[in-house]
């Protein structure tokens, strides 16, 4: 299972400021390993974001993007104690759910 995402939320305002690092290995299928054989494509290929359950933002994403990839994006109507939800989905099929509380 893959380490937890570290998602900061904060509100100014109605809008909060969401950031978050996610770490996965982002493996682009170009690259040789220490064996000369290519090494396996991993990568993720979609983050959802949520505020209090509602889809809020959707990425597609492909093997260019670098390995513990951050993200940041605004939310508006968010308040302080708001839920922040973001999950990713692999190229692997797994898949990793966090949430944070927006402060």
């Amino acid at each position: 299972m893959a380490s937890p995402m570290r998602i900061r939320a904060r509100a100014q305002g109605d809008v909060a400021d969401v950031r978050v690092l996610m770490a996965h290995e982002m493996e682009s299928g170009a690259r040789k390993g220490s064996d000369g054989k290519l090494v396996p494509a991993w990568f993720i290929q979609e983050v959802v974001a949520s505020h209090n359950g509602k889809q809020v933002m959707v990425a597609q994403w492909g093997p260019a993007v670098s390995k513990n990839p951050y993200l940041q994006f605004k939310v508006k109507g968010a308040k302080a104690g708001d839920k922040i939800a973001i999950t990713w989905k692999d190229n692997k099929g797994e898949s990793r759910t966090d949430e944070a509380a927006v402060a």
